[in-house]
């Protein structure tokens, strides 16, 4: 009895010691920005997921930041590209080089260290069981030891800090670039879950779409958003605000500029907006009564880029007449969720999505 106790110790040390050579990292691969969490580091890298390629050459250019700084600033050879889109993989091959540049960056001690690294990664929930072989071999592929699936809405409660595995219910609404993830939960489940593929990207080509529209003035991706984080509303404001945007005159072709103001935007992404809210309400609709009067005490949470629009949680509390709150710094509420993730991945592990791996690491979900 006494050996066998010593050699658990024993495995228990060298378990240690091999855990050591590697770290842990979370990552919330996103549509519009990849969060990158290493545990005992917490977040160390939030950069967008864009990918600048020379086409000649097939060369990547520059990832995230830099790379951003280049769209609709670079000649035709030069694409600078979002290789996610809606939140799953477009483009394979260019997603696992940005996988394996952050991961690199983020590591920094050769391919021995990272290769004893675990990583958690956060995707929609309304994905296909082939977008998420895709997500497992792309991360898999940079060069990591064992790769993790969790559901966006499961890692942002996690990192709001829901109980979610309690018997109680709790609804989050993550609204990102590419998805909105919309889940009740309880006792460590989904008791309904809705992916919408309308959020922040939807809500700026609704933006472009109207000042071309009604102002005749065409802009680019970058001043949309602009014009959503500055003067953007779900909800009527106390306070008008308005904004300068300068574009290209679609009738002469010469450069403009306009005045618009939060009343001009709010009307641009009023039906997109309409159907978050509706959607939310649909999800509240089907909650089974036992959850409806946690949800009611305990109120639906934002998360997300989305929750930072202005009246936004006012609208939906009103359509829904649940209280909503936003999450404390929703932005990083995924990758916050996946570091917790790490911290405690062996109670945790009925949260991830169930893989089968072979010996050879490729994936069968």
């Amino acid at each position: 009895m006494k050996r066998k106790t010593e050699s658990k110790s024993q495995l228990k040390v060298l378990s240690g010691i091999w855990s050591s050579f590697g770290q842990d990292i979370g990552i919330d691969l996103g549509t519009a920005n990849t969060l990158v969490y290493v545990k005992n580091r917490g977040i160390v890298i939030n950069e967008p997921s864009v990918v600048a390629i020379n086409q000649k050459s097939g060369q990547v250019l520059a990832i995230g930041q830099d790379a951003k700084t280049m769209v609709g600033r670079t000649p035709a050879h030069i694409v600078a590209t979002r290789p996610l889109v809606n939140g799953v993989v477009s483009d394979f091959e260019v997603t696992e080089q940005m996988l394996k540049y952050f991961i690199n960056k983020v590591t920094q001690r050769g391919f021995f260290h990272q290769w004893k690294t675990r990583v958690v990664v956060g995707i929609p929930s309304g994905v296909t069981e082939v977008e998420k072989r895709a997500v497992y071999d792309a991360t898999r592929n940079a060069g990591v030891r064992e790769v993790y699936l969790i559901e966006e809405p499961i890692a942002a409660a996690i990192g709001a800090r829901l109980p979610i595995q309690e018997a109680t219910g709790s609804i989050i609404v993550d609204i990102g670039g590419g998805t909105t993830e919309i889940a009740v939960m309880s006792l460590g489940g989904v008791v309904i879950s809705k992916s919408l593929r309308v959020a922040g990207d939807k809500l700026n080509s609704d933006i472009i779409r109207y000042i071309r529209t009604h102002y005749k003035l065409a802009i680019g991706e970058r001043t949309a958003e602009n014009v959503k984080m500055n003067i953007g509303s779900a909800y009527t404001l106390s306070e008008s605000l308005e904004m300068g945007i300068k574009g290209r005159d679609i009738i002469s072709g010469l450069p403009k500029e306009i005045i618009v103001n939060d009343t001009d935007i709010r009307k641009a992404m009023a039906n997109s907006i309409m159907q978050i809210a509706n959607t939310v309400k649909t999800s509240i609709e089907e909650t089974p009564p036992e959850l409806i009067g946690d949800i009611m005490e305990r109120g639906i949470i934002l998360a997300g880029g989305g929750a930072l629009l202005k009246g936004l949680d006012i609208l939906i509390t009103n359509i829904t007449r649940v209280p909503t709150l936003i999450a404390s710094d929703p932005l990083t509420v995924v990758v916050r969720g996946t570091g917790m993730v790490l911290e405690d991945i062996d109670s945790l592990k009925e949260l991830l999505i169930p893989l089968d791996i072979d010996r050879k690491g490729k994936s069968y979900i």
